[in-house]
């Protein structure tokens, strides 16, 4: 759903014969240590991302922080604290930048200091937003029933609508074709999606779903989904599967006539990024 997304590698599986055409953890209160992680028999963490995390909470906590702060905290070594601040680094989810010193400032270059990055910190704050959303549509059931938890689904989904529309504008009138189209825009709008032929027509698939938390508990939010996907492919669609009850991945069947015969059947692969 769209408000609820982020996802890149994807590809479309195409059948010529049918078609054409890091678990977040609870912040730290402000000013308060963090705990060791378990430690190995040489003492040093038990797992590398057991420490990311715990660096991510710390800058979190104090916003920004030297190596040697974090070290401190953390009780590691300058050269154990920068080899993880190194890989986040790398990873896009820290960035440095030179220490505001005020006042007299000694001698050699002031220390640097290393913030989260925007995606990181959108990382962290996933399950608080998922109870947030949660919390709210209580709300809209307990005050308007489950006509307003309909209606907002609904309204939710509607600019997801509009630029999959726009994506399919050359996609023809071809169902089939269609779905293939509308995998590689829900695709990018984060959905990993996968078209592919069936004996009894086609089959569309998309092993994300941003907002699987929340729709566990409000399947409005799916059935919204499915009618749009049902107007953007031009025919009635099954929803046969959704991860948000449990299965592992979400399955819409577009009813067709089956794929022609031939003698040999071609299969092609796109992965996009």
């Amino acid at each position: 759903m769209q408000g609820l997304s982020e996802l890149r590698n994807v590809g479309v599986v195409k059948k010529a014969a049918g078609f054409s055409g890091h678990p977040p953890t609870a912040a730290l209160a402000v000013g308060r240590s963090v705990p060791p992680a378990p430690a190995t028999a040489d003492g040093a963490p038990a797992a590398d991302l057991s420490t990311r995390d715990r660096v991510t909470q710390l800058l979190l906590e104090r916003r920004a922080a030297t190596a040697a702060q974090l070290g401190d905290a953390l009780g590691l070594s300058p050269a154990a604290i920068r080899r993880h601040l190194d890989a986040m680094l790398a990873d896009g989810d820290v960035v440095a930048r030179e220490q505001t010193v005020r006042g007299h400032r000694g001698r050699g270059r002031p220390a640097k200091v290393f913030l989260l990055t925007d995606a990181a910190r959108s990382r962290c704050g996933t399950h608080h937003y998922d109870n947030m959303a949660t919390a709210a549509l209580r709300w809209i059931a307990r005050t308007g029933g489950s006509q307003a938890v309909e209606k907002f689904a609904a309204e939710q989904v509607a600019a997801l609508e509009a630029r999959c529309q726009a994506a399919l504008a050359d996609a023809g009138d071809d169902p089939m074709a269609r779905a293939e189209a509308l995998a590689a825009a829900l695709t990018a709008e984060g959905y990993a999606a996968s078209a592919s032929t069936i004996a009894s027509g086609g089959q569309l698939c998309q092993h994300h779903c941003p907002v699987a938390h929340v729709a566990a508990e409000f399947p409005q939010l799916c059935e919204a989904e499915t009618t749009v996907i049902s107007r953007l492919v031009g025919t009635h669609v099954q929803r046969l599967a959704t991860i948000a009850h449990g299965d592992g991945v979400c399955t819409t069947h577009i009813p067709g006539p089956p794929p022609a015969q031939s003698g040999t059947t071609v299969t092609t692969v796109r992965t996009d990024r």
